[in-house]
C-alpha cells in the first residue's frame, strides 16, 4: 500500500508542482493519475521512487517512510515503465529483461526461466524474440518488453508514465487490454499516469483527477462519470460521457446501491431480487409488491443487502434530474 500524507513539491524557482496531496493506493490495485499538462501527475508519481524528492509531507509504502529507504534498493523493488520505453539498444531482449534480476543476485537458471515465462505471458515466443535487439521489434512489441522488464524482478509496485501514448491507436488498445488481463493474474500495485480519459476509465480501479498540483476527486471509473464532484472534473471527464452515464443509470445493478442488512430488520415479508438486477427491475418488483424495501440476494440465493424504498426513489430522482 502506498500512502501520500500532505505531500508538497516546490521546485527551486518557487513553482509548486504538488500542493498538499493526500491519498492512498491500496495493495494490488491499479490507480491512474490524470489531469491537464502541468497538473503535477508525473511529479506525484516520480516522488514514489524518489526520482523527484519531496519538499514536505511523507510517502509511505506498507507503513515505511520512503525517506528512510536507500534510493537504489527502493528502485530495485519498484518497476518503472516509461513512454520512451528505455530499452538498452546494445542488449538483447533477454539481457534487457533480466537486468534487474541479475542486479538482485538471481541465479542464471532462475532469471532465464523468468524471461521465458514473461515473454510467453505477453504473447512473444521466447525462442523467436529473446535473442533479438530492441530495434528489430515494432513499437508495440518494444513496449511489451518494457512492461515485462518492469515485472522481471517481481516488484510489488509498478509505476507507469504514459507508457502507451506514443503508440498507434490499435497497438495502444491492445496493450490496454493486455494490461487489464495481466493485472488480473499478477495483482500488482500499479500507479499509471495518463492524460487520456478513455484510457483511465478502461484500465483503472480508481482514478485520481488532478489540477494545479491538487487532487480534485478520487473515484472509481463508474462513480467518476456518474458523480463528477465539480465543474472542472465534469469538463475533464467530458459532458457527453456524464450525460450518457446519467441517462443509463437506471441500468445500474442492485448491488451498487444496496445497504447492509441491519439486525433489527424483519426480512420475512420482504420481496427478494438478484444482486445483478438493474434498478428499473428493482423498482418494478417493489411497486408490484407494494413493499417498503427489497432484499438483494447473492448468486447462492442468500441475502446480501437491502434497498429501501426511499433510497431507491432518491436514486431514481437523481437520475431524472441529471438527464434533464
Amino acid at each position: 500500500m502506498i500512502s501520500f500524507n500532505n505531500v508538497t513539491k516546490t521546485f527551486e524557482d518557487g513553482t509548486v508542482a504538488v500542493d498538499d496531496v493526500s491519498f492512498t493506493v491500496k495493495k494490488g490495485k491499479l490507480i491512474t493519475l490524470i489531469g491537464p499538462s502541468g497538473c503535477g501527475k508525473t511529479t506525484t508519481m516520480k516522488m514514489i521512487n524518489k526520482l523527484i524528492p519531496i519538499s514536505s509531507g511523507t510517502i509511505t509504502i506498507d507503513g515505511n517512510d520512503i525517506s528512510t529507504e536507500n534510493d537504489v534498493e527502493l528502485r530495485r523493488n519498484i518497476g518503472y515503465v516509461i513512454q520512451r520505453i528505455g530499452l538498452l539498444p546494445h542488449m538483447t531482449i533477454e539481457e534487457n529483461v533480466s537486468l534487474v534480476p541479475k542486479l538482485k543476485g538471481w541465479k542464471k537458471k532462475d532469471y532465464e526461466k523468468k524471461v521465458d515465462d514473461l515473454l510467453d505471458m505477453v504473447g512473444l515466443d521466447p525462442n523467436v524474440y529473446k535473442k533479438r535487439y530492441p530495434l528489430e521489434l515494432s513499437g508495440g512489441q518494444q513496449q511489451r518488453i518494457g512492461v515485462i522488464r518492469a515485472l522481471a524482478g517481481e516488484p510489488p509496485i509498478i509505476l507507469m508514465d504514459e507508457p502507451f501514448s506514443a503508440l498507434d491507436p490499435i497497438s495502444r488498445e491492445q496493450l490496454q487490454d493486455e494490461l487489464k488481463l495481466l493485472q488480473k493474474n499478477i495483482h500488482k500495485t500499479i500507479v499509471f499516469v495518463t492524460h487520456d480519459m478513455d484510457e483511465a476509465l478502461k484500465i483503472a480501479d480508481e482514478i485520481v483527477v488532478m489540477k494545479d498540483g491538487r487532487v480534485e476527486q478520487i473515484a472509481t471509473p463508474t462513480k467518476l462519470v456518474q458523480h463528477p464532484i465539480n465543474d472542472f472534473v465534469r469538463s475533464f471527464v467530458g459532458d457527453d460521457r456524464v450525460k450518457k452515464a446519467s441517462g443509463s443509470r437506471g441500468e445500474l445493478l442492485a448491488d451498487t446501491i444496496m445497504q447492509p442488512i441491519q439486525a433489527e430488520v424483519e426480512l420475512n415479508n420482504l420481496p427478494e431480487i438478484s444482486s445483478k438486477s438493474n434498478l428499473h427491475e428493482v423498482a418494478n418488483i417493489m411497486l408490484s409488491k407494494q413493499a417498503e424495501a427489497i432484499i438483494i440476494t447473492a448468486e447462492d440465493g442468500k441475502p446480501t443487502g437491502i434497498i429501501e424504498k426511499n433510497q431507491l426513489l432518491k436514486e431514481l430522482a437523481g437520475i431524472q434530474k441529471e438527464v434533464q
